[in-house]
């Protein structure tokens, strides 16, 4: 029989040699953990650098009454390394970190706290602070949220299916049975890989959660801090990064809509992008080319529209939904 613990943190990492060793230290000073059971696996997402090697290293010295544990998985995309990390964790809680998500020391402790408080919570983000390496554009904060900064005050919030919104994987805990009773086993999405820019599998996997009547929470006092690199900054990045959220808009629009009414919901979606579009015009349309935030916002509802288009092309929704 499979020992059950109280809480797995899983870190799925793609070439994280550089960055790992820093959340692993953090994670290594974990206060208020005496009375829990908990583990730490590392999920490595087919990586190409020394990963497994500072992983083994650290496994070698490793002090910390919790294990440490190492993972590989070939299949690259993050719904698979997340699904990889559910089906070793033993704890009834699994909390995510990405490679560049550094815990603050209560962390662990504030997460599985707070879902014995919340039985109904199937889901909890973080809150996360930016850590710039250089200073981001003035009007950057308008999109900050996609790129998993979640600063929503210090109360917990409850996200309410009717607005859409929903929390960045980085640093999510999810109950393990919420899970399993909800994720399909083939997501649509699959997450960046090398030929694949779409992106969102982690809103699939949320909607999924919450359509099977789990709710989805914001837990102020898991604080993280993600360490976002100038190279995210630049409009190289990016715009393929918006293309991708965009083109991926379809599959987490339909989740929650029956069979029945996805040809009317298809249409309300494809005026109000369509609305979004000559407004974005309207007031940007000189300058596009200059104004990075408006050109990342203006990718994204253009992308957004076709959405349904391009995924149908390609194959992907031949995938069935649940």
């Amino acid at each position: 029989m499979t020992e059950n613990l109280d809480f797995t943190v899983a870190i799925p990492t793609y070439n994280g040699e550089s960055r790992l060793p820093e959340v692993l230290e953090r994670l290594q000073n974990q206060l208020h953990t005496e009375n829990l059971s908990w583990e730490i696996i590392v999920v490595d997402n087919n990586s190409t650098d020394n990963t497994a090697k500072v992983v083994q290293t650290y496994q070698q010295n490793w002090r910390c009454p919790y294990p440490l544990k190492y993972c590989f998985e070939a299949q690259q995309g993050a719904a698979y390394a997340r699904k990889r990390a559910v089906a070793e964790a033993k704890g009834r809680f699994i909390g995510f970190l990405d490679d560049d998500n550094y815990p603050v020391s209560n962390w662990v402790s504030a997460a599985y706290g707070f879902g014995e408080k919340y039985p109904n919570a199937g889901a909890y983000g973080s809150q996360i602070h930016p850590d710039w390496e250089v200073e981001p554009p003035e009007n950057f904060q308008r999109i900050a949220p996609f790129l998993a900064i979640t600063e929503r005050g210090n109360l917990p919030l409850l996200y309410e299916a009717a607005k859409k919104l929903l929390p960045p994987s980085a640093g999510l805990v999810v109950r393990r049975q919420a899970w399993l009773e909800s994720v399909p086993d083939k997501p649509i999405l699959t997450g960046r890989a090398k030929g694949n820019m779409l992106t969102s599998e982690d809103l699939e996997m949320l909607s999924y959660i919450q359509k099977s009547g789990w709710e989805i929470w914001y837990n102020p006092e898991m604080e993280i801090s993600h360490k976002i690199p100038n190279f995210r900054l630049q409009k190289d990045y990016l715009i393929p990064f918006f293309r991708g959220i965009g083109l991926s808009r379809y599959v987490t629009r339909m989740v929650n809509v029956k069979h029945v009414y996805k040809p009317v919901a298809l249409l309300a979606y494809m005026i109000n992008d369509l609305r979004k579009i000559a407004l974005h015009l309207l007031k940007y349309r000189t300058r596009l080319k200059t104004d990075l935030v408006a050109a990342c916002e203006m990718q994204l509802f253009l992308s957004s529209l076709i959405s349904p288009f391009y995924l149908w092309k390609n194959g992907y929704l031949t995938k069935k939904y649940n």
